[in-house]
């Protein structure tokens, strides 16, 4: 079995593999694309993860992740923003090195509440005050930032970025091309409103990335680890996966699993059962 062209494999689904090694079993399973992150990015150095991507003749699909923008003015805050720079460096440079067809995303994951803090208004609206500083970095660089909304059960450490509206609703403030949002069927199959922002999304040309795992119960006990192979849970990817092509996007479709067994897992292994797990639940609706 061929792995669908659309699909590429998120680092993070195979998170104990080093580079070198994610791009060579991607790479030998056919799939065409990887998503990258940017510890084993900075393990060997950009110059030498961009040369090594080139060399896999894989298209770069994000680069993981940015954000933590919710510190309150001072240092901490400041290195972050500079962090961010950083990281929109990083990902202009890899998708530079990609195949045709590569995407330069920087997912971004908001961040929680600070310490001792309470004020999720305020913590919001210095998500949007960052964007407002990064956003002409990225344009100047061609990126597009990712806003990625996180399942409310990561509001107080994480996210305070809950559903693909919230990310809209940031997003609005900025054109389409720098700053999109991140549709994850894991952190939005629940909202009741997760169509029509997909629609959304689609109309305002926000998509910046889709990706795809599967959430099943009981949750463990460290909930970050929830993910699960595409059937292996009780998301519908019919009808999201319908809503997202339904809105002309044509990118690739990212697998990103957080989950302790399958990280454990031979690499190899893995991304083989990814593949026909996608071809399985995704390919169909394609």
């Amino acid at each position: 079995m061929s792995a669908d062209p659309r699909l590429s494999i998120n680092q993070a689904t195979i998170k104990h593999a080093d580079l070198a090694t994610a791009l060579r079993v991607t790479a030998d399973a056919g799939v065409q694309s990887i998503g990258l992150w940017r510890e084993p990015v900075n393990e060997v150095g950009l110059d030498t993860a961009a040369r090594m991507l080139a060399d896999s003749g894989l298209r770069f699909s994000s680069h993981c992740r940015g954000g933590f923008f919710t510190l309150p003015e001072g240092p901490e805050r400041i290195a972050a923003l500079d962090d961010n720079r950083r990281a929109i460096d990083e990902t202009a440079t890899l998708a530079a090195a990609g195949a045709e067809g590569s995407a330069a995303v920087l997912v971004l994951v908001a961040g929680g509440l600070p310490e001792g803090s309470r004020d999720l208004i305020g913590a919001r609206e210095r998500v949007r005050d960052a964007l407002g500083r990064l956003a002409p970095y990225a344009q100047s660089a061609g990126v597009t930032l990712a806003v990625e909304p996180l399942h409310p059960m990561y509001v107080s450490d994480r996210a305070v970025v809950s559903t693909l509206g919230q990310a809209l609703d940031i997003a609005s403030d900025f054109p389409s091309e720098v700053v999109g949002a991140a549709v994850d069927t894991f952190h939005i199959w629940w909202d009741p409103q997760v169509l029509e922002q997909i629609a959304r999304a689609g109309c305002e040309g926000r998509i910046a990335t889709y990706q795809v795992c599967d959430w099943a119960t009981p949750l463990p006990a460290d909930v970050l680890l929830a993910r699960h192979y595409m059937g292996d849970g009780v998301i519908d990817f019919a009808s999201l996966t319908r809503a997202v092509v339904d809105t002309g996007y044509t990118g690739d479709i990212e697998v990103e699993i957080f989950n302790a067994d399958i990280w454990a897992d031979d690499p190899a292994s893995v991304v083989a059962r990814t593949a026909r797990s996608f071809t399985e639940a995704i390919s169909p609706h394609l």
